[in-house]
């Protein structure tokens, strides 16, 4: 269960730094005029914070696995 907690907490870091890094980088490089921050928020939110969660709570849980 400590593995699993430990894993959440660094799965939600995960997910914090990428949402605000792809949010950065989408609204720099985005080819859209219209709407850049929906575009940005939506995709950080919904497609790379989800992503960095998951990367993040498989390298916490294995990382906690070998520790401790």
């Amino acid at each position: 269960m400590k593995n699993f907690g430990i894993g959440f907490l660094t799965g939600l870091a995960g997910y914090v730094l990428a949402a605000f890094f792809s949010y950065y980088l989408t609204g720099k490089f985005s080819s859209n005029v219209h709407d850049r921050s929906v575009e940005s928020s939506m995709t950080s939110a919904f497609v790379f914070g989800p992503i960095g969660f998951i990367l993040a709570f498989i390298g916490g849980y294995l990382w906690a696995k070998h520790k401790l």
